[in-house]
């Protein structure tokens, strides 16, 4: 595969613009400290070292962990196999609409501080702060989240009380530290055979839950749609009849998020991205497929062959002592294959562990973005020789040791409140991205930039943006509300740590818009003055040499590529 050969980050540097512009006065300077190195070395730029094979994969792997394998558990659990179907279509449809938004500013300009540095250009600097901290906080959450869910998996073979889970968390921990700390090369490799693992081992599950439903198990029982019926397709959730229905069903809008967030992390690698408008792209178009297969199909044959009230789900109201975190391992479990639960849980600790790693690149990634913008420590900002920026992973991967809550508390209470930060969190993410390609769309028309000129254009274009932006904006609202309701049989009248666990990045993520504003005074962008061109050229000019090299080829490397793209590259 040929390399798109590049100075690091060459291209966040000023070049000229057809349109005269006035750039914000954090970002350029910053993009243009990351070209350069401090003090004129490069001790403060990575290196791009993720091929294509390793984007495609990094983008379906990071959506698919924890969220689809154990908190889909939780989900039908409360509310039942009808209301996950269309739980899970609705906010599918919502994350390909965000991730459409952010390819087309992704390919117009791939600038290694990915979508904050987008904010920051194109809306406001004061969102690109806050946008770039809500994610850090997200993904420094949700490492630790991965690691509790480690923990969980365990437990269906070794009881806590045998082996304290902070031993397990401890092992993970240290593992994917070290992985990250080896290169992006050898990160790129490590995550793209963990991706393709999970890839193939989802594809297999999909197609035994079918099976299973049309009675190819061991005990030949036809189930298809039996247990929509008896028990039901919607379970009652704090009330009775089809109030609790509806309940139960909007309160799996918090699962159905956290399954998809990870899918917009492509937008971060396209700092260390070979040839990033071509893999970029690509690795966006085919995000549809992707959740109409992995997401979709998955949970419609689970609520097929799994009833919402089975005792084996670890987060069933009744739970059994040997309940297993992934309603998966309990369809196995259910049907009577023998051995299987076993095997496909030990593939579920593998789809954890490689969330955990990818999940703290991103994060270590992020801050360090940060940093060169001059909006962390510049410390944070420092690589080694091998590009890693050692301290911004230290860092990052301190806040991972908030798994070891586990040592003293269920395991299961605390991925709840984990789960309930890297929700808000990830919405709040998703908001700043939608409303960031509103401002690049009004930007664009005000400079005379075609849709002709783009290298990808959103489907729906920005109506699709606005309607993605109202249904974040009502799930980020009322996506915890059961906080509110009183109920003896729970928690009475209000449950204060759900609701700071559910609701705190709101506070944070306005208040960082604020205090920016209120501490540097800098304007936002006006759709004439936002920076669409800084950098441009330099882009431009390497991918046209890149594009010659690639025409170089020969035929035969040609028609390897055809029979790739055409057989096996839609579904990986």
């Amino acid at each position: 595969m040929d390399t798109f050969e590049r100075r690091p980050y060459s291209h966040d540097l000023e070049s000229p613009s057809p349109t005269k512009v006035e750039r914000s006065s954090d970002v350029p300077a910053a993009e243009e400290t990351m070209a350069q190195g401090h003090g004129g070395n490069n001790h403060t730029a990575l290196h791009r070292g993720l091929k294509s094979r390793h984007i495609t994969m990094i983008a379906i792997g990071g959506a698919i962990g924890t969220g689809l394998i154990i908190g889909t558990g939780v989900a039908l659990a409360r509310a039942g196999p009808g209301a996950i179907f269309i739980s899970y279509s609705v906010v599918g449809f919502l994350v390909y609409l965000v991730m459409c938004a952010l390819g087309e500013m992704a390919t117009w300009l791939p600038v290694g501080s990915g979508f904050t540095g987008y904010a920051s250009r194109f809306c406001d600097p004061a969102l690109g702060f806050s946008l770039g901290y809500t994610y850090w906080f997200k993904y420094i959450i949700v490492t630790p989240n991965q690691l509790t869910a480690g923990a969980l998996v365990l437990q269906f073979w070794v009881d806590r009380d045998r082996i304290n889970p902070g031993v397990w968390i401890a092992i993970f921990l240290v593992v994917i530290v070290c992985i990250n700390y080896f290169g992006v090369r050898f990160f790129g490799e490590i995550e793209f055979w963990l991706s393709s693992f999970k890839v193939i081992v989802i594809v297999a599950v999909i197609l035994l839950t079918f099976i299973l439903a049309l009675g190819g198990g061991p005990d030949h029982d036809r189930k298809g749609f039996r247990y929509w019926k008896k028990p039901g397709a919607f379970a009652t959730y704090l009330k009775d009849g089809d109030t609790g229905r509806f309940l139960a069903f909007w309160s799996t809008m918090v699962a159905a998020t956290f399954a998809f967030l990870g899918t917009e992390l492509v937008g971060v690698t396209v700092g260390e991205a070979q040839n990033p408008r071509k893999t970029i792209p690509r690795a966006i178009k085919l995000t549809f497929y992707r959740i109409l297969f992995f997401y979709i199909l998955s949970v419609l044959f689970l609520g097929m062959v799994v009833p919402y009230n089975s005792t084996d789900l670890a987060f069933a109201n009744k739970a059994s002592s040997t309940a297993s975190a992934s309603p998966f391992v309990v369809a196995i479990k259910v049907s009577g294959i023998k051995y299987l639960d076993h095997i496909l849980n030990a593939c579920i600790l593998v789809f954890v562990f490689s969330a955990a790693n990818s999940d703290l690149y991103i994060a270590s990634r992020t801050i360090y973005g940060l940093a060169l913008e001059r909006k962390a420590p510049s410390i944070l900002a420092r690589t080694d020789r091998r590009g890693v920026p050692i301290y911004a992973l230290g860092l990052s991967a301190c806040f991972a040791l908030l798994a070891f809550m586990n040592v003293s508390d269920d395991s299961r209470t605390v991925f709840k409140y984990f789960v309930n930060l890297v929700t808000i969190f990830g919405l709040l993410t998703w908001i700043s991205i939608l409303v960031t390609h509103i401002y690049f769309v009004r930007a664009r028309r005000a400079q005379g930039v075609a849709d002709h000129q783009l290298a990808y254009r959103a489907p729906l274009g920005v109506a699709g943006s606005y309607g993605a932006l109202s249904l974040c904006i009502l799930i980020a609202i009322t996506k915890n509300y059961d906080v509110f309701v009183h109920n003896k049989k729970t928690y009475g009248n209000f449950n204060y740590k759900d609701f700071i666990t559910a609701y705190i990045g709101i506070p944070l993520y306005l208040g960082m818009i604020l205090g920016y504003k209120l501490v540097t005074r800098q304007p936002g962008m006006t759709p004439e003055t936002a920076d669409l061109f800084g950098g441009k050229q330099a882009i431009d000019d390497q991918e046209a040499e890149f594009l010659a090299r690639k025409a170089e080829k020969s035929k035969t490397a040609k028609q390897r590529g055809w029979f790739y793209r055409n057989f096996i590259g839609w579904l990986f």
